[in-house]
């Protein structure tokens, strides 16, 4: 198979793409509450 042939589904890198977004995802949301001192929910406005 292609190394650079992209497959739709569970694929290795379908997974590893989702783990990397995910890490990033995470890393947002610890940083914005470091730097504003408040959780997430509370700055959209979902626990008031």
């Amino acid at each position: 198979m292609k190394k650079d042939l992209w497959l739709w589904g569970f694929t290795d890198s379908a997974e590893t793409w989702n783990g990397r977004f995910a890490m990033i995802g995470f890393i947002a949301v610890i940083s914005i509450e470091v730097i504003t001192g408040q959780g997430l929910l509370y700055l959209i406005g979902a626990m008031s």
